[in-house]
């Protein structure tokens, strides 16, 4: 469905939207198995999506028709694979500056790419390659934030937050969804210039917890330390009493002495 809302050169202007999927990132993978190439910057946008994902196959529950879940497809050749958190940096990016022109300070990302308000995670970024001859192919973007949602499920209540907890008011998703993809367009053509640092800088100063000295678990084992880097293939360097430290995702876990578990 050609969508003429977006004043986007292509991402956003390919906008299918449907009313339930298991995942939006599955949907569109499917989408590009299949012989006929879809435009760069298709986005596939749905109301309810009852089987999202997150981070390494943990999921993601959004309530219907409240909430931003959709899934975006660009095709970076330029970037090699070794290279590829590159991405993961320009768009974290990108929905920093969108969320940030409404909901104000006090939005980072935690690394590697979820949206934080405060201690609460306001949304995720979910992005899957595919790869072909060992080179990028096409990516497949997932992104979902908690926008209008009021309450929580129990548990979580401590944990998530929305933009409507912030503001105390609706927003409308699909102005939400332009302002994002525009943003993530800006990122990504900057990206493609080889303005990378620029890119790389912003990260990191939205980064949560970046250069601030917090509690962390390590194989069920408590530390301290200081997040002082992320390298391009995305892994964490971290200042501690035994010196500098490197991990991967999963692990390291935030440790959050105000948060109850």
């Amino acid at each position: 469905m050609q969508n003429n809302t977006f004043s986007t050169l292509f991402v956003g202007q390919n906008l299918i939207k449907l009313s339930a999927v298991d995942s939006t990132n599955n949907f569109l993978k499917r989408m590009v198995s299949n012989s006929e190439p879809l435009p760069e910057g298709t986005v596939i946008m749905a109301e309810n999506q009852y089987a999202g994902r997150g981070q390494v196959e943990s999921n993601w529950h959004a309530e219907p028709g409240k909430n931003l879940t959709f899934s975006l497809l660009l095709y970076p050749a330029f970037l090699p694979l070794t290279l590829q958190f590159r991405l993961n940096m320009a768009v974290s990016v990108a929905i920093q500056h969108a969320l940030k022109a409404i909901a104000g300070e006090g939005l980072t990302i935690k690394w590697p790419n979820d949206i934080y308000f405060g201690s609460r995670k306001l949304g995720g970024i979910l992005i899957e390659n595919i790869v072909s001859a060992g080179r990028i192919k096409a990516c497949i973007i997932g992104i979902g934030i908690n926008v209008n949602q009021q309450a929580f499920e129990p548990g979580l209540e401590n944990r998530a937050g929305s933009i409507y907890q912030i503001l105390h008011q609706d927003v409308n998703l699909i102005s939400l969804l332009i302002q994002i993809c525009s943003q993530i367009e800006a990122s990504y053509l900057k990206l493609k210039a080889g303005n990378y640092n620029t890119l790389r800088e912003e990260y990191l100063n939205f980064l949560y917890r970046f250069n601030v000295k917090a509690a962390y678990r390590q194989n069920g084992e408590r530390i301290e330390g200081k997040i002082i880097d992320v390298s391009d293939a995305g892994i964490l360097s971290m200042e501690t009493e035994t010196g500098v430290m490197s991990y991967n995702f999963k692990e390291i876990e935030f440790v959050n002495d105000n948060q109850p578990k």
